[in-house]
């Protein structure tokens, strides 16, 4: 199994989560974040003072997912969620080496 951490711009959710559906993902897990990385924040002019914002916000995915499934998820997020701009995002993968589902204690990918 594979766990699957995608930070994205927020406006691009609704089309990482479209087509993760189309290819079968049913669950996922969504956290609000802020970060940045090469584009290094922006500067802004708010009542008259111009300060840096340095933290962008953006949203972090996680799905843990079979093997199989894993390398297409990672494409279609890099496709939906792709603008062609700095700041577009990162995908991480990751081995996971046990999952358990707590109500009915399954394991492996019977709880995925």
């Amino acid at each position: 199994m594979k766990k699957i951490e995608a930070i994205i711009k927020p406006f691009k959710m609704e089309a990482v989560k479209e087509a993760l559906a189309e290819i079968g993902v049913e669950g996922m897990t969504v956290s609000e974040v802020k970060g940045f990385g090469r584009q290094k924040g922006h500067t802004e002019i708010y009542r008259g003072s111009e300060y840096t914002v340095d933290f962008l916000p953006k949203v972090k995915l996680e799905i843990v997912l079979t093997d199989e499934l894993a390398q297409r998820a990672v494409e279609v997020i890099t496709q939906a969620a792709k603008t062609g701009k700095i700041g577009d995002g990162k995908v991480f993968v990751s081995d996971v080496e046990q999952t358990i589902r707590i109500r009915t204690d399954e394991r492996g990918a019977d709880a995925v």
